[in-house]
């Protein structure tokens, strides 16, 4: 049976590591805590003598394909890019939401919905506590949702230290820790494509704290990026911009920087390469594929953000949140919006898949 050893070997080594945290949060969450979180967002032994070589940190990572199969039949997942039963564009009906919010606020407008109607009784999410810092945060009232809406670059987290190396990475997984001593049995939970594999690979194996997740919400990504003070100098040139006049950040076909003023300046996806995290290259899903609904700005108008439906659940959250949390696109307006965003979406997705897929053979050539 291979262990946390064998993950150092075969996914930190080469890295392939995205620091989902989930190898950390099942550790944790069961008390064995073998395994922390380095200052540097890598997991790493805590105490090695604790580790009882169980192996499910092994199986539960993204990067193996030790349960590939199981967890695709999991979430019925279908070629090409995951199990679609529809697809809106949305924006939250709450004004303050909008406000605060990246797109259409639409995934905090799903939390409050289902926290006030008594749906869920807290959400993992992630949430800023300084400039440029964010870390997990398990959301236990409403104030807690709407303080972690909109996205931000981040620096690096780890429980007891900030680093000066900047990310648009959190390890929301990782405030499953925090589900698991409470204990909660209801819970939403928002995360990057990568992060929402690890936790429904926990599913598979039914293993704490996966069974208290009811919600999966997944975000699209085309990758994280990482920098330092002096790449971060070299953004503000490039975007002729200060991050003092900086009100939000958002990432769709190009990254773009609202200011203050109400301007927007906008970066190629391209030319922020540099920057990418080295694991994000080789991860092949974009939209989400094993959640329940996935979000993005792609293929939206500002100010609204595209929904795909996965599965009966998110189905239903949906029909419930509409027209009270949620207001619907009118499609009568741009008939042809809708198709066109997923045509954008596939486009992306695929575009991905591609690229991971010549990265790893890339890998496969250095390693013979």
């Amino acid at each position: 049976m291979k262990t946390f050893a064998d993950l150092i070997h075969e996914v930190q080594e080469p890295g392939l590591c995205h620091q989902c945290g989930g190898c950390v949060a099942f550790c944790t969450a069961i008390n064995y805590g073998a395994l922390e979180l380095g200052a540097d967002g890598r997991p790493r032994y805590r105490d090695k003598d604790k580790c009882i070589e169980c192996g499910i940190c092994h199986s539960i990572c993204p990067v193996i394909q030790e349960l590939e199969e199981d967890t695709k039949k999991l979430v019925s997942w279908s070629a090409p890019m995951g199990h679609i039963m529809g697809n809106a564009v949305a924006r939250a009906t709450n004004p303050e939401v909008r406000a605060v919010a990246t797109d259409g606020g639409v995934v905090t407008a799903f939390l409050l919905h289902l926290f006030d109607r008594g749906r869920i009784d807290a959400a993992v999410v992630s949430k800023t506590v300084g400039p440029f810092q964010r870390r997990p945060w398990l959301a236990l009232s409403r104030e807690d949702i709407v303080a972690a809406a909109g996205f931000h670059f981040d620096t690096l987290p780890s429980i007891k230290h900030f680093s000066d190396v900047y990310t648009t990475y959190s390890p929301s997984i990782f405030g499953l820790g925090d589900v698991a001593r409470k204990p909660l049995k209801r819970v939403a939970f928002v995360g990057t494509p990568c992060q929402i594999n690890a936790l429904r690979r926990m599913e598979v194996l039914g293993v704490v704290p996966a069974d208290a997740i009811k919600f999966h919400f997944g975000l699209f990504c085309a990758g994280n990026f990482q920098f330092d003070q002096e790449q971060r100098q070299l953004l503000e040139q490039m975007g002729r911009f200060t991050w003092a006049e900086v009100q939000k950040i958002n990432l769709k076909e190009e990254l773009l920087i609202h200011l203050n003023n109400g301007e927007i300046r906008s970066l190629s996806l391209n030319q922020l390469d540099f920057m990418k995290r080295h694991a994000c290259r080789f991860c092949d899903d974009y939209a989400a594929e094993f959640a329940d609904l996935s979000f993005g700005g792609l293929g939206a108008p500002e100010g609204w953000t595209t929904i795909i439906i996965r599965s009966a659940r998110g189905r239903a959250i949906l029909a419930n949140a509409r027209g009270v949390d949620l207001e619907l696109y009118n499609y009568r307006e741009n008939p042809d919006m809708m198709p066109q965003a997923m045509a954008k979406i596939l486009e992306w997705s695929d575009k991905k898949k591609r690229s991971a897929a010549e990265y790893h053979q890339q890998l496969e050539k250095k390693a013979v």
